[in-house]
């Protein structure tokens, strides 16, 4: 399908995807054994953000330029990355699919995508590959056809059965560019279902990078990834690293208020402050590799965020959860969140004298408080 979304907002494309149906009615009011929809239902709800460490963004700050001989309106945000050129440099992380309601959020954060020229990430797509009556969940090329998409599975599944033929297999299903596996120790750990064999996993990674035929990358989900680590995997063969620091949600969190053992509750408690700060992340895999591929994600609460994030090195900036209400919510409250995001980017950079992102990443005047 050669169709490209023009629909602003308020045209009402959009407003009923996956069928007709509105991801808030799909959305249930209580737990259940839908683990994707549990997981949705307890970070729109819950107190799951980390509590006790930062982005580490707040330690920085840019230093005001008041004649930044630039015209605002000759701002670019163009960018190219695996050699796909993109409108922006930013990214909406993955989080969800599996379900009814959670294709539904899908579908509305892809077309959402298209319209504005992110790139998107989708959720873990172990259960399709599974069960194949989960695949159109994660179908979203047919209303994002022009963006870069990337599949996701959980590297841990690769010590459980998982091999190039399953990861090529969900690549194809969401019909994605790149395939990154994600790290998620703490979280299986405290997952009722987890899966925590997470013994001789690199030589696996290596091996899906090395023969899957599409770029592979590797995220953390909110404890982050140090330079040391990163340069593991680029070594391994990884196309991207997405550092997904600590600062924004918690899996520790979401798990524990899954949990119904009151030790396991209390035990992911005590790692509600643990992980290493996005900002610290970014810049410690960017020395450690000066060439590699990079996503800085991880709490990112708004443009300002992804700014510094920018000129710490990444080249692209992440956002997750902060999108996850919008996206439930309507199709103009998540254009108006997405816009909003590339407004604040937009002025940081006039703020700073920076015409465009090769200026941004090579400033001078973000400073450390």
């Amino acid at each position: 399908m050669n169709h490209t979304p023009q629909d602003g907002p308020g045209s009402g494309r959009g407003s009923q995807p996956a069928e007709g149906k509105d991801p808030r009615s799909l959305l249930p009011s209580s737990k259940t054994g839908e683990r994707k929809i549990e997981h949705v239902r307890l970070c729109l709800n819950e107190e799951v953000g980390a509590n006790g460490v930062t982005t580490g963004f707040e330690q920085y700050r840019f230093r005001h330029n008041a004649l930044p001989e630039l015209d605002f309106a000759d701002i670019s945000l163009d960018t190219v990355f695996l050699e796909r050129r993109l409108r922006t440099p930013l990214l909406i992380s993955s989080m969800t699919g599996g379900s009814t309601a959670t294709g539904a959020i899908n579908s509305r954060l892809a077309e959402a995508a298209e319209r504005r020229g992110w790139a998107l990430g989708v959720g873990s797509v172990r259960a399709a590959v599974e069960r194949a009556e989960l695949a159109a969940t994660f179908h979203v090329r047919d209303v994002a056809p022009g963006i870069p998409v990337i599949a996701n599975v959980g590297a841990v599944q690769l010590s459980y059965g998982f091999g190039v033929d399953e990861c090529r297999r969900a690549v194809e299903i969401a019909g994605a560019d790149w395939l990154v596996l994600h790290l998620n120790g703490l979280q299986e750990v405290f997952q009722p279902e987890g899966d925590t064999n997470f013994a001789s996993l690199l030589g696996r990674i290596e091996q899906v990078c090395r023969t899957l035929g599409v770029p592979v990358g590797v995220k953390e989900v909110g404890w982050g990834i140090d330079g040391e680590t990163a340069l593991r995997l680029y070594n391994a063969g990884a196309a991207f690293v997405d550092v997904a620091g600590a600062g924004g949600t918690s899996w520790s969190q979401v798990e524990k208020f899954r949990s119904t053992d009151p030790v396991r509750r209390a035990a992911a408690e005590a790692f509600a402050d643990w992980g290493i700060p996005t900002a610290e992340c970014i810049t410690e895999v960017r020395a450690a590799s000066p060439q590699g591929a990079l996503i800085g994600s991880g709490g990112l609460r708004n443009g300002v965020d992804a700014a510094k994030a920018l000129a710490l090195g990444a080249d692209l900036a992440g956002f997750g959860r902060n999108l996850l209400g919008p996206a439930v919510e309507s199709e103009e409250a998540l254009d108006a969140a997405l816009g909003q995001v590339e407004l604040e980017l937009k002025t940081a950079m006039f703020g700073i004298g920076a015409a465009d992102l090769t200026a941004l990443r090579g400033t001078k005047r973000l400073q450390r408080r």
